[in-house]
């Protein structure tokens, strides 16, 4: 047994069953033993291949809407551009790389804070990030960046979806919710199904009524409070600009499809997808799917207004176009580039995959 695994098994047996959502944020963030507490690579040799990982031209068309979206909504004074769950910052890196070069009267202009609770992760970011540690500023929370009312950019790329996750699933006979909790079983864990826990509770998905009369015992959902709170205090932190997400989710009306009955929440290790959720704690990632109504809803409740939820595929083949404008603003295109633009947007590859939420102020 790993130590995070006998940990977890420690406070089980002291605090009782736990929500999958406590399991999943020890599984994942426990200092020193979470799966992304280490130092772990992403792309071909990793467990995820991420829109970073297919190179620098996904950061460089994110940096070209963002320069366009300050040049419309803060044409002056200082602006920042605030990355939530930053990972390895190669993204912050791709990012600052462009606009130092193209957009050097926005540089001189702009502070870019990584979001980001973890001392090792900054460790490892700011490596990444050596040439342009004087832009850059590290927080905890959305909230500690420094003004009291963001004017810029707030944005996460693949943030949400590695948010902890309460899982439910529907009791036909009693027309219900049930939680799963996790307990010691054997020498690992096992499932014990509870009422949801308080905190769920606000965030069960609505059953229409004629759903629920053929929703199948055991249907499986996920609802993440965390996302929606996170959102919230984002939303709410944007005094001018831009809110916005690359992730892969789903919309109210996505998630009762038949082909999803036992939910999204699934486990990665080296590119295979696993539902076994409970094994190998701290050794394999675990994601779900973003629910963008929730989110969408949080924002406008805080007076953003919703400017488009599309795939990544027309989010960035439109940046594109919009390029042609500026010739100058991008490197020669190339087989290379050719090559990362498809893996982008082609819809096989990540191009379907991930959405693109974008509010504003």
């Amino acid at each position: 047994m790993t130590a995070l695994a006998d940990q977890i098994q420690q406070e089980i047996r002291l605090r009782g069953s736990i929500s999958f959502a406590r399991f999943m944020e020890l599984a994942l963030y426990a200092p020193g033993l979470g799966y992304y507490e280490r130092r772990r690579e992403i792309g071909r040799g990793g467990d995820f291949f991420t829109s970073v990982s297919v190179g620098p031209l996904f950061g460089q068309l994110l940096a070209f809407q963002f320069a366009q979206w300050m040049d419309a909504d803060c044409p002056s004074g200082d602006v920042q551009f605030i990355e939530a769950g930053p990972h390895n910052a190669m993204l912050a890196a791709d990012i600052l790389g462009w606009i130092n070069q193209h957009r050097p009267d926005l540089f001189a202009r702009l502070e870019y804070c990584l979001v980001d609770a973890s001392v090792a992760r900054r460790v490892w970011q700011e490596e990444t990030l050596r040439s342009w540690l004087s832009k850059v500023r590290w927080v905890s929370d959305v909230k500690d960046c420094g003004v009291r009312q963001v004017t810029g950019i707030i944005f996460s790329n693949e943030f949400l979806d590695a948010l902890p996750v309460h899982r439910l699933a529907w009791r036909a006979a009693r027309q219900g919710w049930e939680e799963a909790f996790v307990a010691v079983g054997g020498a690992g864990f096992a499932w014990a199904w509870q009422p949801p826990t308080r905190e769920c509770a606000p965030h069960l998905l609505h059953v229409p009524v004629e759903l629920a009369a053929v929703l199948p015992d055991g249907f499986t959902v996920e609802v993440c409070p965390a996302a929606e709170t996170w959102w919230r205090a984002a939303a709410s932190s944007l005094g001018r600009g831009k809110l916005l997400t690359l992730d892969y989710g789903l919309t109210d009306g996505q998630w009762f499809q038949p082909g999803r009955a036992q939910g999204t929440l699934r486990a990665f290790f080296q590119h295979h997808a696993s539902a076994d959720l409970l094994g190998q704690p701290g050794e394999q990632d675990l994601t779900a799917h973003v629910n963008f109504s929730t989110l969408i809803g949080a924002g406008q409740a805080a007076g953003l207004r919703t400017e488009g939820l599309m795939t990544q595929a027309k989010f960035l083949t439109e940046t594109l176009a919009r390029t042609r404008s500026a010739p100058e603003s991008m490197a020669p295109w190339d087989e290379k580039r050719t090559r990362q633009f498809q893996t982008l947007t082609h819809p096989e590859h990540l191009g379907h995959k991930f959405q693109v939420l974008v509010q504003g102020r």
